[in-house]
């Protein structure tokens, strides 16, 4: 038996193999009870709890963490052998490589999960999910990249050279975009402090429109005629938008014109009927009348009034209920409404008679 343990084999006794086998095994299986009765348990205590962070890292661990302990099992177990140095490195750097991509697949699934989560606790949270999307791809290529570039450093080999090359190219590629460098920074400007969204109803200079996607470099706004508005996310940024979606009340100021045969009487009793007509609308918010000034040809009043509710469709459909009904009480109450007119006085002038011889 003594003579089969101490049999040399690739470079190794066989008890030495049977040794990190016996060790694979071992440590296998105490992974495996610790997935089969507690693991399965956090799982269930995680699904019954209020937050979804648990959850999280109960996929976490399935995913990334037990798989990389059974690779560190394989790992520490062939340390036990006597392997040659190319051995050695292949195993060290497969290993290193292994545990770089785990790592990263967590940095990455961690940061995901945190902007979703921030993003899910306002409305609409599905449009916002899909405006993430550049975001967290932007966040993934730069994560892998600082992971290639640990790898690569612990590998042995010197990263100075490789950092400096990366800064200087980076100092090139921005002056030579410095234009798309822009409109992404606007793009988290815009993700970041949200002074729009999609589904928003905003106007920029003279368009208006609803905004229908936001992207890396460009947001894209369906206008008021149909067609589609493309805007660089700078112009957007730099600019002074008017997000009427976020607008709680809209102020009405307007102002009526009667003739000048209105009577002192009906000129008394034209704010009051007014401000009861719109008091009586839905949502309708009566702030003051007056008698504003004398006009070339009118009589002018002055009415202001809110509307408690943004929906500008809305807005328009009372404030046609309003008109229509001021115009109705005038005439009940034969109150006439001005319109631009001139009074054209001749004198007549006097007659001279002639004498005739």
């Amino acid at each position: 038996m003594n003579e089969i343990l101490t049999t040399p084999l690739w470079g190794n006794t066989i008890y030495k193999w049977l040794t990190a086998l016996i060790i694979i095994i071992v440590l296998f299986a105490i992974i495996k009870i610790f997935k089969v009765y507690i693991f399965k348990r956090l799982k269930k205590w995680a699904a019954a709890t209020a937050t979804s962070w648990d959850e999280f890292a109960m996929e976490v661990i399935e995913k990334n963490i037990l798989p990389l302990l059974y690779i560190s099992t394989v790992y520490f177990a062939l340390q036990t052998l006597a392997l040659g140095l190319r051995a050695k490195n292949i195993l060290h750097t497969a290993y290193m490589i292994a545990i770089t991509f785990f790592i990263i697949k967590i940095i990455i699934a961690a940061f995901k999960k945190f902007v979703l989560s921030f993003i899910k606790r306002d409305q609409d949270s599905e449009s916002k999910e899909k405006q993430a999307g550049g975001l967290i791809a932007i966040v993934n290529i730069i994560i892998w990249l600082l992971g290639a570039v640990f790898l690569i450093d612990n590998m042995g080999y010197n990263v100075t050279t490789i950092v400096a090359g990366l800064g200087v190219g980076g100092i090139a590629i921005a002056l030579a975009a410095q234009t798309v460098l822009g409109d992404l920074f606007s793009y988290f400007v815009i993700f970041f402090d949200r002074p729009f969204e999609i589904g928003d109803f905003v106007t920029v200079g003279t368009d208006s429109g609803v905004i229908e996607y936001i992207g890396i470099k460009t947001t894209r706004i369906r206008t008021l005629n149909g067609e589609q508005l493309v805007c660089s996310n700078t112009d957007l940024t730099n600019s002074r938008l008017r997000n009427f979606k976020r607008m709680e009340r809209r102020r009405i100021v307007f102002a009526i014109r009667v003739t000048y045969q209105t009577t002192d009487r009906q000129l008394r009793d034209i704010p009051g009927i007014v401000g009861d007509i719109i008091a009586s609308k839905d949502k309708l918010s009566y702030d003051r009348g007056h008698f504003s000034g004398f006009g070339d040809f009118s009589l002018n009043f002055e009415f202001v009034y809110y509307v408690d509710d943004p929906d500008y469709n809305f807005y328009m459909d009372a404030q046609q209920a309003v008109y229509l009904e001021i115009f109705s009480a005038f005439t009940e109450k034969g109150i006439e409404l001005a319109y631009p007119t001139q009074t054209i006085q001749i004198e007549s002038l006097p007659v001279f008679s002639v004498a005739r011889n």
